[in-house]
This record gives structure tokens, sequence and C-alpha cells, in this order.
């Protein structure tokens, strides 16, 4: 359904008035799946009853919890093994990955200038200082600058893919904001712009899409690297032997995922601490034995002098330098499981010190060894420390690419309850963290591609070129994002804003060229899973998107619907008819009484409104409204992007039955009720087919046609998230002519 469309109230239309007691859960409204093939395109209006809190409740709620010094640091600590996996392991592969012909000193020192400053103004300034301070209530990600952005940006472009509906009371919601009377020029520029709206959006899917790839490539590089050290302990071990241990080592963690990560979280942090010592000490070490003096390469004169030595050969390494700042996004992503401060003091107390010494270390042992270019790591590791270091490298390794492997799987169930992604099997492997799920078919999927990648770049440099094509993009993106956030929604400096908007997007946009030369030496792969999963997000959202298009022109009118429930047979018990409009009834419904000819004494209208937040407070959970004639309700469900819809087919009926109690005229009423829950519920879902005709073009027809109907047909429904019994579903069929 177009958001652009205004749901003008009329008899029987539900209007949607939420208050300011929805407070930091909620926000602006997007599609999700209620029938079986689609999401709720909400509609909104006024008038439907809610549950409110006590002023105390609320602000106890909206207020950020505080911590003392002692908890922040075992948050610190514990998000070591979270958070940091990926970029905690970049200085295995970082130096590796360049190819420069009879490297020298100056280029050593170089290449560590560039590495010091990428690491410092990308992840300490951009990330650590800047980026995270625009957290969703405590949630970060791609998806958290995109739901703060839906907050206070009206989005109603018909270009834009995943439509929102806007509620009355949405102003009362607005995180971050400082509620200036004065809006930003850009604000309105963009509720006035459908195609600045679209771009953000698919800049928000693309950015989505290309995490699966770096997902996809993480632990490949991340193993690879690890296990390639032990190629050095014999000549009889070929990169064919340190390929297959890496299969093997990627096998195994995949078929691990179903048990969930909590089995093996306790030892994550340990590890990495362990790890990030000892390249600390072996930085130091290196730097006292083979060049004290490396750290002069801090300054960017060095970075001037590669460049003039190296000419073209420079430039096109320079993508190269990306591979440090690799999980720099994942100290955003994974805000949610920690808070600002612990992920600001563990960076900045260990990590970041850490990582500039072990690569300090590493360039100054190259300066006196120029010919281990290719196996820098392994070769700077005094000998006594090998097997330590190579048993704790190859754990760590393990932890980066667990890191990325949760969060794929957390990116597509969020995407699936925003409404942009088919329904796949999405388990939950913990009782006490809610954000720990598991897909098999993601997984699998991640698997097959690991490995192909893998075999396919055997433990070349090529892979580090593909890996950094994957990261700079992902970043590139959160740069356009923050920076609207910023004039947006805090409202800062414009000269400022575009200061932080320059610097980065040049910085960003030079490492994305010079990677570009790298296209066909592996840097199309994450292009290609980007492309994979972005067609499986287009084709599905604009499939929902037409159909929601004929169900709003095609509405069953008041009077029409009026007299089909009051010509119909009346018998005892619920009927819930799950449909995915919020006002008005949808056209199935006539299909469902002409074959039926009877209705249950009680007929509720269902609608599941997904929320581009993390998640919904149960005391919001259920909005309600009286239609038409009697016995008729609509029941909007309310679920954040972080929310699990578990309740069972008889805790959902006698949800809603005392939600509905509470918009009761009388007792006569209430006893109706009691009297159609005991004699059982009939769940209805609507089985679509949408068809386009020849009078649209040939590639809109093979979507809808072709690709759409697939995903509808091999992707999973809504029924089977839901713990309904059988016998209490029916599904009604229709073909839609569009």
């Amino acid at each position: 359904m177009d958001a652009t469309m205004e749901h003008r109230a009329a008899p029987g239309d539900v209007v949607v008035q939420v208050d300011a007691a929805v407070d930091e859960r909620s926000s602006a409204a997007a599609p999700t799946e209620i029938e079986e093939d689609e999401e709720a395109a909400g509609g909104a209006g006024g008038g439907l009853t809610r549950r409110t809190f006590s002023e105390s409740y609320k602000a106890r709620h909206r207020n950020p919890l505080e911590f003392t010094r002692s908890q922040l640091a075992l948050l610190a600590y514990q998000s070591l093994g979270v958070v940091y996996g990926d970029i905690g392991t970049s200085p295995l592969y970082t130096f590796t990955s360049f190819t420069l012909p009879n490297p020298g000193k100056d280029d050593f020192l170089g290449i560590f200038s560039l590495v010091f400053w990428t690491l410092t103004l990308v992840s300490l300034v951009k990330y650590i200082l800047i980026v995270l301070h625009a957290d969703d209530h405590g949630e970060g990600g791609t998806f958290a600058l995109y739901s703060l952005l839906r907050q206070h940006v009206n989005f109603n472009g018909k270009r834009t893919p995943m439509p929102v509906t806007r509620l009355a009371s949405d102003a009362n919601l607005k995180f971050h904001s400082k509620k200036s009377r004065l809006q930003p020029r850009m604000l309105k520029f963009l509720e006035g712009s459908t195609i600045a709206q679209a771009v953000i959006t698919y800049l928000v899917l693309v950015g989505t899409c290309m995490v699966m790839g770096d997902g996809a490539l993480t632990p490949s590089i991340s193993v690879l690297s690890a296990v390639q050290g032990i190629q050095s302990r014999s000549s009889r071990i070929t990169q064919g032997h340190v390929v297959l241990l890496c299969v093997i080592i990627l096998v195994l963690l995949f078929l691990y995922q179903q048990y969930g990560t909590s089995k093996v979280s306790f030892t994550f942090s340990p590890i990495m601490v362990v790890w990030l010592l000892l390249i600390a000490s072996i930085g130091l070490y290196n730097i006292i034995k083979h060049y004290p003096p490396v750290l002069k390469a801090i300054s960017p004169h060095y970075i001037y002098v590669f460049f003039a030595r190296n000419k073209r050969a420079g430039w096109e390494q320079l993508g190269t330098v990306v591979l440090c700042i690799t999980g720099a996004e994942a100290l955003f992503a994974d805000l949610g499981h920690f808070n600002k401060k612990s992920i600001q003091m563990a960076y900045s107390c260990l990590v970041y010190p850490s990582l500039i010494l072990a690569y300090a270390g590493q360039a100054a042992f190259l300066v006196k060894n120029p010919s281990k270019l290719s196996t820098t790591f392994y070769s700077s590791i005094p000998e006594p420390l090998f097997w330590p270091v190579f048993i704790v490298a190859t754990l760590a390794a393990i932890v980066a690419s667990q890191s990325l492997i949760s969060a794929s799987f957390s990116i597509i169930r969020q995407s699936i309850a925003l409404g942009c992604f088919p329904r796949v099997t999405m388990k939950h492997t913990s009782e006490k963290y809610e954000g720990q799920v598991y897909s098999p078919e993601i997984n699998y999927f991640l698997m097959i591609a690991c490995i192909l990648i893998t075999i396919g770049f055997k433990g070349g440099p090529e892979i580090g070129q593909a890996y950094g094509v994957a990261v700079i993009w992902v970043m590139l993106i959160t740069t356009h994002l923050i920076t609207v956030v910023m004039v947006i929604i805090w409202q800062i400096n414009i000269a400022l804003a575009w200061l932080f908007y320059i610097v980065y997007a040049t910085m960003e946009g030079l490492f994305t060229i010079s990677l570009l030369y790298k296209i066909a030496q592996g840097g199309w792969v994450p292009f290609a899973i980007t492309a994979f999963f972005l067609i499986i997000t287009l084709s599905w959202t604009y499939g929902r998107s037409k159909k929601s298009e004929y169900e709003t022109n095609n509405l069953m009118d008041r009077q029409e619907f009026i007299n089909t429930v009051t010509m119909s047979n009346r018998l005892p018990g619920i009927c819930i008819f799950c449909t995915d409009l919020m006002n008005g009834i949808p056209p199935i419904v006539r299909h469902y009484v002409q074959h039926m000819g009877c209705l249950r004494e009680l007929m509720v209208f269902v609608t599941v409104r997904h929320l581009p937040v993390t998640s919904v407070l149960p005391e919001e959970r259920f909005l309600v409204d009286r239609l038409e004639p009697f016995g008729v309700y609509r029941c909007i469900v309310q679920y954040g992007y972080m929310d699990t819809q578990n309740m069972e087919d008889d805790e959902y009926v006698v949800s809603i039955i005392a939600s509905l109690k509470e918009i009761a005229q009388n007792d006569d009423e209430i006893a109706i009720m009691d009297s159609a829950l005991a004699n059982g519920s009939t769940f209805v879902f609507g089985r679509v087919i949408l068809r386009m005709s020849s009078r649209h073009n040939c590639f809109k027809r093979i979507v809808i046609n072709n690709l759409y109907r697939f995903l509808q047909k091999n992707f999973r429904s809504n029924i089977s998230n839901l713990k309904i019994t059988p016998s209490k579903t029916l599904q009604v069929g229709m073909q839609y002519e569009i």
C-alpha cells in the first residue's frame, strides 16, 4: 500500500490513536506479513483502545540505565568476545594482502602510516566517537539509522519499496530529537522528494545485502589466514592441505550453529583478551628488536612518500588498507548487546592500542625482512611462540566468523520483520537472550558460499580484495545515512555536518575507487552475493506493494459488508480473520463468505503491524476497536523487529479477547465473548496469487508472475511461524488480476 494514501475514516473503519505511552519502543509503521504471502501494509487512523501506563513507568523505561564503573568494566570485557572478533583478527591478513614489487623501508612505513590513520579516523573517530551516538533506543546498525529516519521523516513516496503509514502520535515518539519548531531544510527536502526517499531506502537495502557478502567472506579469510601459518612448519604441507583443513573447520563451524552461540560464548572473551595481549606483546617485541623508530611513521608525511614512490602501483594498493578496519561496522551493529560506554571503553583501552602495536611491530619486522611480506604475521612471531599463537589465532578466527554469521541471522530476521524479505525458518537458540537466532536456510547458504570462496581463492591475496569491497561499501552507506541523521535529528551546525561528510565520503570514496581495479580479481564476489539477496528483496517488496494496491482499490464498502454479515448464518465460536489491512475489509472476505455461506458469532479482523523499532512493550501489543455490525471487531497486534511471535493459538485468542473486553459496553457483550471463546476458534488466512496482465511491460510481468510467485511457493508462510493447531486453520485461495 502506498504510504501517500490517506486513510479517511469511514463508518466501520479503524482509526488508530496511540499516545506517547508507546514511549521508547514504537515509531512509524512498516509493512509486515499477515497473510500467507504478505506482510502487513498498515494503515492507521485513531480510536483503537489500549492500556496506558503511569508516568513513573514511562519515565523509567524512557531513561537509559546507569551503570557503575565495575559494571561498565564487566560489559566492556564481555564485548571483547562479541564485538571485536573481526577487527581484532585483521592483523592476520592486512599486510599479507599487499602485493608491491620490490618493497622497501619507505613502503612499509607508508603502509603503517596509512593503517594508523585509517584505524584512527574510521574506527576510533567515526564509529566510537560519532556513529555510536546514533542508536535507536540502544540498538545499532544500518536498521537503527533507518529506523531513526523513519521516525522523523514522513516517507510517503511511491518509489519507496517499504512504505510506512504514520500515526498521529508519532511526533511524541521521536528519539534524539531536540523537538525544534524550526524544521531543517533537509527535512523539508526529503519529505517533498520521493526520489530522495527511495535513494535512502535502497541504500539501506544494498547495505543490508552487502553485509551478507561480508558474512560469507569473513569466515573464509579469517580461518584461511589463521591456518596458513602451518605451512611454515613443513615443506610437505601444501596450499591444498591448508584449503582442505580450512574447509573442515568451516563445515564444523556452520554445523555447530544450530546449537546457538550461547553454548560457547563464555569462551569468546577470554580468547580475545589472550589474542589481543599476544599480538600487542609480539608487536612491541618486534619494534624493539627490528626497528624502534617505526612509530615515526605516524606522521602523514610517510603516506605522501609511499604514493610518490609507488605511483600507480601504490594507488591500486590503497584499497587493501581497508582490511585493517574490517569489523568496524560491528562496533555499531552490536551495540544492542552492550552500551556505548562499554564499547568505547573496551576499544579505547585495549583493542585500539593492541592493534596499533601489532601493525607497528609488523612494519618494523618487514623493514628488516622485506621478502616476508606475503607471510608477515607468522613470520614475525618469535619461534617459541609459534604454536600457542597458531592455536589462539585459529580460535580467534572462529570467534570472528561466529560474530558475522550470527549477525547475518539477525539481519535477515530484521528484514523479514520489516517486510522486505520472504520468511525463512528462524529458531531461537537461547531462552535468555532474545536476539540469538538461527536460520538453517541462511546458515547453509553461507556455508556453501564460504566453501566455494575458500576453494576458489585458495588463500591468495584476491580474497582480501573481495573482502575489502564488501567492507568499504557498507561504511560508505553508513557515512551517507549518519550525515542525514546529523542534520535532521541531531540538528547540528550544517557546516560541521558537511565537514564530516566531505572528510569521510572522500576517504571512503578513494578506497572504493581503488578497489574497483580489483573487481576482476575477486572484488565481484560481494557484488554477486549482494545482487542475489537484492533480487530476492526487491522482487518480494514489489510483489507486496502490488498486492496492497489491489486490495486497497477493491475493498468491500461499508453497506456491502453489513449486509453480508447480517444475512449470513452465525455459528458459535470465534473467527480470527488475518488480513494485512488496518482499514477497510479486504476483497478476500467477500470470496470467503460466498463459498462458506456462514460466519462465526464473533469475528475479529487481526492485523499484525511490525514497527521499524526494536521492540514493543507487551502492554502496547494489542490495539482494538468495535466495527459494525454487532459481533465484529478489529485488532491490531504490534511487534518490533526484534520481537518474537511466540504465542500459541489458544494464548493468542485469549489475549485478543482480554483486550476486546476492555472496550465492551456491558456485561452481556462480555458474556457473548466468553461464550464464543468456549466454543472454539478458527484462524482464516488468505492465500493470494498475483497475476500481472499483458498490459504491463515484460520486465514487471517476469517479476510478479515468475520471481514473486516462486518466492511465495518456496519460502515459508506465516502459518508456519504461528503455533496454531492445523485443525484450527483455514486457508482461502484467490487470484488477483493486476
